[in-house]
């Protein structure tokens, strides 16, 4: 093998461009592949997608019905404990070293942590949301759970309950 040989392409791999408009030999000549006259014939001529002619389209014409809750999801990024036991940390494990270390995305907002493998030892973890599982695996190691979107929740409830205190002397 050589290296000429290595970085050749296989046959058909490179198609040539069409030439349009290069006379009637080519095959493309005339009307160079646009057929004769219309709109789709001049330039810039185009349709956008739906369109039919004039008449009230085929998606406009059909009842849309029905609710879709994907624009309002709640996406997690998702860690499994025994990917948390194989990691070498001492102190807190949280989503800033998650994402240090490889095993979620940087642009992931919630971390969400699953029971799917084992834990041998203690190991603190702050979390926005946890399986039960996943929460008996790290008490069981002697390990903590902290709750950080439980806590949010909370003191937002805490912050509405309070009523204001507006002293207005009469």
């Amino acid at each position: 093998m050589r290296l000429h040989e290595i970085i050749a392409d296989k046959p058909g791999a490179r198609k040539k461009r069409k030439r349009l408009g290069r006379g009637r030999g080519s095959g493309h000549g005339k009307t160079s592949g646009r057929g004769h006259k219309g709109q789709k014939a001049r330039s810039g001529g185009s349709v956008p997608i739906g369109f039919e002619g004039g008449r009230i389209p085929l998606y406009r014409t059909l009842p849309h019905r029905g609710f879709s809750n994907f624009k309002y999801r709640t996406e997690y990024a998702i860690v499994n404990i025994g990917d948390l036991g194989k990691l070498d940390v001492d102190g807190t494990i949280d989503k800033e070293l998650l994402i240090e270390r490889g095993l979620i995305r940087s642009n992931a907002k919630l971390l969400k942590v699953l029971g799917n493998g084992d834990l041998k030892k203690a190991i603190t973890v702050k979390a926005d949301h946890c399986s039960s599982a996943a929460k008996d695996k790290i008490e069981a190691a002697g390990g903590k759970l902290i709750l950080e979107l439980k806590d949010k929740k909370e003191a937002t409830k805490e912050s509405e309950a309070k009523p204001e205190t507006n002293s207005k002397e009469s």
